[in-house]
């Protein structure tokens, strides 16, 4: 039996300590509680309402968590179809003794979740870099072909987009493209795939530029060394409901200064001292929403990068938003060690 305690945060910790545990634990969910007494519960998509108001994480959890939570008591003589309806609407139930401590969590799971939405939009995989980062690899294999286990990168990324609908891709390719058709040539890949040829390194937002006037509406980009595990029906609704010309997916990034710091006052005296500090970033994953019309804002064969053209965009005024996820629900493998960590992910440390 899990142990519930992994499970909770003190009520003294800050949104980011919540945000640790939730993605240790994976669940989406953690439970604040003092001596198992249940005090509130925070979920990922809290946390995410709650940065994009501008929220800060370093505040105490409490700001954030939800006191009107569901629960069950351990006595409860409750209809199995009542629990199943329950799950379906909250992430995780906690069970409480006669004094509110917490003795059992029921998790909804994927037999009890709703589908996940059929999307059916296009992808663009830019798969056209050279992936100097990853050598030796890349001196056999381009990038968008380097295995995680049993299947390159980029087949990852294409098995998470069809769990929501989404089953048609365009690579923009350039470095060893011949290798890339070829592979992806296979009459079995259940998915439509054509590709986009670069002449000459254009940068994530010009080689993007080669879509215009074949591509419409709305369509997810994403860059080939990266994968975002969270909900895409999610991101896309955001993205529609914000109106966004384009909807980046960044991740809270976590640093941690392996030093005691120092700040001092303006009359050079010693103020106050941190040991080990850990700061958060909102970094950008390489994975968004656009709008066919935001091909238009980027100038035609040049090399530019998708944040040069977004700045652009915000400079104009124009409608750029961002969705929040957690550092967990974002993967890396565009260096030797972050590849690595990636396959022990998705894996679970078996060699492909």
């Amino acid at each position: 039996m899990t142990e519930v305690s992994r499970y909770f945060v003190s009520p003294d910790a800050t949104v980011l300590d919540a945000m640790s545990v939730i993605d240790a634990t994976a669940k989406g969910v953690a439970f604040v509680c003092s001596d198992k007494k249940i005090l509130g519960v925070i979920t990922d998509g809290d946390v995410r309402r709650y940065i994009i108001r501008g929220g800060d994480l370093s505040f105490n959890v409490m700001d954030v968590a939800n006191r009107n939570f569901k629960f069950l008591r351990e006595n409860d003589a409750v209809d199995a179809k009542v629990i199943e309806k329950i799950k379906l609407d909250y992430k995780a139930l906690p069970v409480l003794d006669t004094e509110g401590r917490v003795i059992s969590i029921i998790f909804e799971d994927e037999t009890a979740s709703l589908p996940a939405a059929n999307l059916n939009i296009p992808v663009v995989i830019m798969a056209g870099g050279k992936g100097t980062r990853l050598y030796p690899y890349t001196k056999v294999l381009p990038k968008p072909l380097i295995p995680i286990g049993d299947v390159p990168i980029t087949m990852h990324i294409m098995q998470h987009f069809e769990k929501y609908g989404c089953t048609r891709f365009t690579m923009v390719v350039n470095h060893q493209k011949e290798l890339i058709k070829a592979y992806y040539s296979d009459p079995e890949i259940p998915y439509l795939i054509d590709f986009a040829d670069e002449k000459e390194p254009l940068g994530t937002a010009g080689g993007l530029k080669l879509l215009e006037g074949k591509i419409s509406g709305t369509f997810f980009m994403t860059n080939c060394d990266i994968l975002i595990d969270a909900a895409y029906d999610k991101i896309y609704q955001y993205h529609k409901k914000m109106q966004n010309l384009v909807t980046m997916v960044c991740a809270v990034k976590k640093i941690t200064i392996p030093y005691g710091t120092i700040h001092m006052n303006e009359a050079g005296y010693i103020e106050s001292m941190v040991e080990k500090p850990t700061l958060s970033y909102l970094v950008n994953t390489g994975y968004y929403v656009v709008e066919a019309e935001f091909l238009s804002e980027i100038p035609k064969d040049t090399f530019i990068h998708m944040t040069d053209v977004v700045q652009k965009c915000i400079d104009a005024g124009k409608p750029v938003g961002v969705y929040p996820i957690s550092e967990g629900q974002w993967s890396d493998m565009g260096q030797v060690d972050e590849m690595e960590r990636m396959r022990e992910k998705l894996t679970g440390g078996r060699d492909g």
